[in-house]
């Protein structure tokens, strides 16, 4: 455990300092806690396997949360990429949208929207919010900022996207090559397990929108299996289960872990290396499999 010490002047109490502030909790066992957050493993499971209190779990949650978002922030920074794709992942805070207000911020159903490289596997931007005209519009301008160079952007057919003057050409004007693919689902006949997977692609249309977008790359295919990997890797989305966020910073703070050992530690089975590590490596990460080998900023 951090030794404590007390003032024999004052008479208050202090702890030796951390790299993860606010903790007195050991840094070892504290990214034990963030490695098991990176498993997909729950809140109160962490508490049962670790033995700390629920609250100390929490707090470790939105300490390191915090450092990976500033990680994040800093680091990816003037990306080349040929193709980018970007998708939104549907979830929900608190309660269900049928359950909440309608202009509650806090709760009800958000959407995390992510955006990757087709070839490296890197997130480059993400944003937790609600679906709407102004966060699609945040999100796209963020993504500019964090990329270098002429591009081919490929999102769904969401009208905030490509509709009119929508998001994307009101950010990167004729700067990018843009296109949008559509899927169509329909219910196969007769199929023995209709029930669980009821829906399936019967029909997939792409529409150039801007530049000369290459049609055969125009899909959101690989950004859609990186959803199934945040679903397996952090519980507050997997489908069914009580371990959605009960508070939207949780949630924010969840991501922002995810998405840092996705990009600098976890080894990608596409190319046998960590997302990040397959373009040019940014300064002052240690590249190694271990989420304690961080160089906090």
């Amino acid at each position: 455990m951090v030794q404590r010490f007390f003032c024999l002047r004052c008479g208050k109490s202090f702890s030796e300092s951390q790299p993860l502030d606010g903790l007195r909790v050991d840094f070892k066992q504290a990214c034990q806690v963030v490695h098991l957050l990176c498993e997909g493993m729950g809140i109160r499971a962490i508490e049962r396997f670790t033995q700390l209190n629920r609250r100390t779990v929490l707090g470790i949650l939105a300490t390191a949360g915090e450092h990976c978002a500033r990680l994040l922030d800093a680091k990816i920074r003037n990306v080349k990429a040929e193709f980018v794709q970007a998708d939104e992942m549907h979830g929900f805070v608190y309660s269900k949208p049928q359950n909440t207000a309608r202009d509650d911020t806090e709760h009800g159903e958000f959407y995390t929207y992510l955006s990757a490289d087709k070839d490296s596997k890197l997130i480059i931007n993400w944003r937790p919010a609600k679906r709407t005209p102004e966060n699609t519009l945040a999100f796209v301008q963020d993504l500019k900022s964090r990329l270098d160079g002429r591009f081919q952007f490929t999102t769904d057919a969401m009208n905030d996207y490509h509709r009119g003057n929508g998001a994307v050409r009101k950010v990167f004007g004729n700067e990018i090559d843009y296109a949008t693919e559509t899927k169509v689902y329909g219910k196969e006949n007769n199929h023995p397990s209709q029930y669980f997977n009821p829906m399936v692609v019967v029909a997939i249309k792409r529409q150039r929108k801007i530049g000369n977008a290459d049609l055969m790359m125009a899909t959101t295919c690989h950004l859609e299996r990186l959803n199934l990997s945040v679903r397996l890797f952090n519980r507050r989305f997997t489908r069914k289960t009580l371990g959605y966020s009960k508070k939207l910073e949780n949630l924010r703070h969840s991501v922002a872990i995810l998405i840092a050992h996705f990009n600098f530690c976890r080894v990608h089975s596409a190319h046998g290396k960590t997302p990040a590590n397959r373009g040019n490596k940014p300064r002052g990460i240690k590249w190694e499999n271990s989420f304690c080998d961080f160089d906090w900023p």
